[in-house]
């Protein structure tokens, strides 16, 4: 057999990227010979984070839809007719044997010119609430891989199979690695830890809220290590020295995230479907805050999954700045919740789901061979 030709598409956000970059990795390690082209949105992350794996990318001029000012649709409506064109080109190019979409503006326009032209394709949705490019795609796709139940009311059932989703590598919590942890973050191994992240970006509502609960932390006999996020991390370092509190690590970013989770009691959190997805693998007690600027509010659907099994601990985002670090603080000196809630979340765990996702891709395209 000849070595596959493969177009991977989507992007917009880290949260459909990393998955889209791990299926090709996968892909990769199995078939080493795999030739596979990303196609992404112009101007998008996935421009510069694709490269910087090792992998090619055009760039389509599609953007999303202006859902506040209708006249600007126009031009939006043009950008996609000539993504339509360009995906097209594309396509017929490269001659693709599937092309993959994984949600995000430039998977619309490739994988429907790929139906059009006959080649299979592979969905694969991250969230517990389908994305709209997907459920659009869904009835012509050949396979669609979710990361969560129920998903037969958006896909058709035959087509779905329960993969997960790709996470990171390296997510194993050992007890070598917790004292990897304390020592790389400065802790002390007697005291519980809190880990607060908000995304790479950072989360300005969770940020807020353990600003403003900065003197419940001091007087807290416990330790926390906080992801702010580049953008917020200068103006609260400066709060952090001016209150003095000795007991919060504060960086902007968390290179050494497996580090991290291993000496975590408890996370706090957004409730993005990659992270839920390396929370499950961790198997750790997890406060999630939703956001609530996402399409279709699909963060706090996210989140109630796992609510729903007694799996997570759901806080509005319009509550968190009264509630999150009290409830926080409850939760990690109650041993029992913290193991209820930890075996509950591993329960949830799909692992190798990259490696899942990257078999069914070479089967589909030996059947249609």
């Amino acid at each position: 057999m000849n070595p596959p030709n493969i177009i991977i598409s989507g992007g917009g956000t880290g949260g459909h990227i990393f998955p889209a970059i791990s299926i090709a990795n996968a892909i990769k390690e199995i078939v080493p010979e795999s030739k596979i082209l990303f196609v992404g949105a112009e101007g998008r992350m996935e421009m510069t984070r694709v490269p910087e794996a090792g992998y090619s990318i055009v760039g389509l001029p599609v953007k999303g839809f202006n859902r506040k000012n209708i006249l600007k649709n126009i031009s939006v409506l043009f950008d996609l007719w000539k993504s339509m064109q360009k995906a097209r080109k594309i396509i017929k190019e490269y001659k693709p044997d599937i092309a993959i979409g994984v949600g995000g503006y430039a998977s619309g326009p490739t994988l429907k010119e790929a139906n059009k032209l006959g080649i299979p394709t592979l969905l694969q949705e991250q969230n517990s609430y389908a994305g709209v490019t997907n459920k659009l795609l869904a009835q012509k796709a050949t396979a669609i891989c979710v990361a969560y139940e129920n998903m037969e009311k958006f896909f058709p059932a035959e087509k779905i199979i329960l993969t997960g989703n790709p996470v990171r590598q390296g997510l194993v919590v050992s007890e070598e690695k917790q004292q990897t942890g304390y020592a790389h973050f400065g802790l002390d191994p007697s005291k519980k830890t809190i880990l607060i992240v908000g995304g790479s970006l950072g989360a300005r509502t969770i940020n807020q809220s353990v600003l403003k609960s900065l003197n419940l932390l001091k007087d807290a006999d416990i330790q926390v290590i906080w992801q702010t996020g580049k953008y917020y991390y200068g103006n609260l370092k400066d709060a952090l020295d001016k209150n003095a509190v000795s007991s919060v690590k504060m960086m902007d970013f968390i290179s050494r995230m497996d580090l991290a989770y291993s000496v975590a009691d408890l996370i706090i959190s957004r409730a993005g479907a990659g992270s839920i997805s390396e929370f499950c693998l961790v198997g750790k007690p997890v406060i999630l805050v939703p956001s609530p600027n996402v399409a279709e509010d699909h963060q706090t659907k996210n989140a109630l999954a796992l609510v729903k099994k007694d799996a997570a601990v759901l806080i509005k985002d319009g509550e968190a700045e009264e509630k999150l670090i009290e409830t926080a603080l409850t939760i990690i000196h109650d041993n029992d919740r913290l193991r209820v809630l930890g075996n509950n979340i591993l329960k949830l765990a799909q692992r190798d789901s990259a490696k899942r996702i990257a078999e069914k891709v070479l089967e589909i395209i030996n059947l249609n061979k």
